[in-house]
């Protein structure tokens, strides 16, 4: 029975056509809305021919060869360290090499770039785990999420800060919310980062809360899993978290350098954190993905720079590398499980 048909009222529920047309549809139309204005703002920037030229003449064979073998190296870094944090975290249902825990971890990635907000990622790593473990695995792997989650929060807030102090959510014509509400928000997303970070300490809350939910309660043994970590493993995983964080942080760096955009790293650093915060809230569907990361990308980084043009091909290529690759590989890794259990 899908979570569907269990938790929403017979009056909302949606058939697969319905949901197939709003995943696909609406994604398709805020892409092609969300592309059309990034293309309006690159237009729109004073000096894009000199953008071009500085890119041209950063983009030389040798330093593209260089370029795209750093991003690749960390970018493997960057799904390695999350295969290792998955790892540690399945071990308690069973024990898998780490070469198995980045094989699944890749084919999470192949899935969840078609679901919103990237959900899917839990039924691919499954595949991986013994039948008896799978729905044990979906806790898991949400626990795991969950640690990135705090990560981004935390760096978020610190970004937001740095932001909100030299910059504002409420000044100028692009303004995207009042003054009351600006603080309101800062407000609200501190309340958050604590809540989640006292919740990350106490799963087993978690498992409380199945247990006095009726329609939960069948369930409650598989997400009883998630109460026997400890407060050193779950201080580890965040510390492998924070690692991680700055991996992915500095791949865009690096290519914004590289495109011509020239910025002070730590000022990039807390901006892209922002950035973050802001994907991490925004929902987003698969095919609406880039374009929202193109906006959000310009509106955060136009306080630095007013290169346009380097900013959003600097957000499709790290979309590219750090989703789309891992994506690919990770179908070739799903038609071998699938050749493997025909067999």
């Amino acid at each position: 029975m899908s979570t569907n048909s269990v938790f929403l009222p017979k009056f909302i529920r949606l058939d697969k056509s319905t949901k197939t047309i709003l995943k696909y549809g609406l994604g398709t139309v805020l892409f092609v809305v969300l592309a059309y204005l990034i293309y309006r703002q690159v237009k729109q920037q004073p000096d894009l021919d000199e953008a071009y030229r500085v890119m041209r003449q950063n983009l030389t064979f040798r330093s593209v060869v260089r370029i795209l073998t750093v991003q690749l190296l960390l970018m493997l870094v960057n799904w390695g360290i999350e295969a290792w944090k998955w790892q540690l975290l399945v071990k308690r249902l069973e024990a898998i090499s780490f070469l198995r825990a980045f094989r699944a971890t890749l084919a999470g990635v192949s899935i969840s770039i078609t679901t919103p907000n990237r959900v899917g990622e839990y039924g691919g790593r499954i595949l991986y785990l013994k039948n008896k473990n799978k729905l044990k695995g979906i806790a898991v792997t949400i626990v795991s999420s969950f640690s990135q989650l705090i990560t981004t929060i935390i760096f978020g807030l610190i970004g937001l800060a740095y932001y909100l102090y030299y910059y504002s959510l409420s000044a100028g014509s692009e303004a995207v919310m009042s003054a009351g509400w600006e603080k309101f928000f800062v407000v609200l997303l501190i309340l958050i980062c604590i809540f989640t970070i006292i919740l990350y300490f106490r799963l087993p809350w978690i498992v409380t809360l199945f247990e006095k939910i009726p329609r939960l309660r069948k369930v409650r043994i598989f997400v009883a899993i998630v109460a026997r970590y400890k407060p050193r493993e779950l201080s580890i995983l965040l510390l492998l978290s924070a690692v991680r964080y700055v991996v992915f942080s500095a791949q865009y760096l690096i290519l914004l350098r590289a495109l011509g955009v020239e910025i002070v790293w730590w000022q990039g650093f807390l901006m892209n954190c922002v950035i973050y915060l802001a994907l991490a809230i925004i929902p987003t569907f698969a095919m609406a993905e880039l374009g929202i990361r193109g906006q959000v990308s310009v509106y955060i980084m136009r306080q630095l720079t007013t290169n346009t043009a380097g900013v959003i091909y600097a957000t499709a290529a790290i979309w590219v590398i750090n989703l789309c690759i891992p994506a690919v590989l990770g179908i070739v890794l799903l038609l071998g499980v699938k050749i493997f259990r025909e067999k």
